[in-house]
């Protein structure tokens, strides 16, 4: 008799604990802040937050992706579309802008930072129109390397103390916090392109898609420098750039195919960055997607 209660018991314990909600873990991060420009915020990915609707921040940006991985107990986005490494210290005026400076966000308690930044400085938005117009008459050839040449190179190696400076001040601000730079999904493909579906000219699409390496390489060495984390999307976007079928691609083209602003991430390319930077953080990044 004594037997059989005791492996009743235990069926009845072991059946209760297979029922049983699954204790939540506590967060292994508790405040987190993003910094960055617009291949965080997520311009016209919905839904578009409003706090404030000038710098066109989406629910479903990497940071909001993150923020719901790590199931975090306080989440900022500060994030603004057209930011450079300035608006990390002074107030972004204007459309994309906020009245703010970024590192207001930043707190003694703030224990998780992610940062994308630097595009902007080297002129990202300009380099595409100038080359884009250019392209129309010669399709074939390299009118954009043949007027930049090395200035683009050169930008990004000025860029590099800049990005320094952030990083400091982040350290500077927030101590304690695991500080994860992430760079910046690929754009173009390493060469053909898909003129006049993207309007980048053939022998200009390797050029560009080189300088965004480069960006891309300066923001890892400025990680490593000051000891952050470096999570680069380029690596795991082959074949989801602009020329990609619109199932594939994780960066919109000229004229985006999915709710997105033009040359920038969509949902999709959003959603594998956050899964990206969660992977780094748990130490099981993954190579590709």
């Amino acid at each position: 008799m004594t037997r059989r209660v005791t492996v009743v018991s235990v069926l009845t314990a072991l059946v209760a604990a297979f029922l049983a909600p699954a204790a939540s873990a506590a967060p292994q991060y508790r405040e987190y802040v993003s910094l960055g420009d617009s291949f965080v915020s997520g311009p016209f990915i919905p839904l578009q937050r409003l706090d404030p609707l000038s710098c066109f921040k989406s629910t479903q940006n990497y940071p909001s992706v993150l923020a719901r991985r790590l199931n975090v107990e306080s989440f900022t986005d500060i994030s603004c579309g057209g930011a450079q490494t300035k608006d990390m210290l002074g107030v972004q005026s204007g459309v994309p802008g906020q009245s703010v400076p970024q590192f207001s966000a930043l707190k003694a308690t703030t224990d998780l930072v992610t940062v994308s930044i630097g595009g902007n400085d080297i002129g990202f938005s300009d380099i595409i129109l100038t080359c884009a117009a250019k392209s129309v008459l010669d399709p074939n050839g390299a009118p954009c390397k043949a007027t930049y040449g090395d200035q683009l190179a050169q930008r990004v190696a000025a860029t590099a103390p800049e990005v320094a400076a952030v990083l400091a001040g982040i350290k500077q601000r927030s101590p304690a916090a695991k500080v994860v730079v992430v760079g910046y999904l690929r754009i173009l493909p390493s060469s053909g392109g898909c003129w006049p579906v993207v309007p980048i000219s053939r022998g200009d699409v390797p050029y560009l898609d080189g300088v965004q390496q480069q960006l891309n390489a300066m923001l890892g060495a400025q990680a490593q420098a000051a000891g952050a984390t470096f999570v680069n999307p380029y690596d795991i976007s082959a074949g989801r750039d602009t020329c990609a079928a619109p199932w594939d691609k994780w960066v919109e083209g000229i004229i985006p195919t999915s709710i997105a602003f033009p040359v920038h991430p969509n949902a999709k390319g959003m959603a594998a960055v956050g899964d990206q930077v969660a992977g780094a953080l748990a130490g099981t990044e993954l190579a590709g997607v």
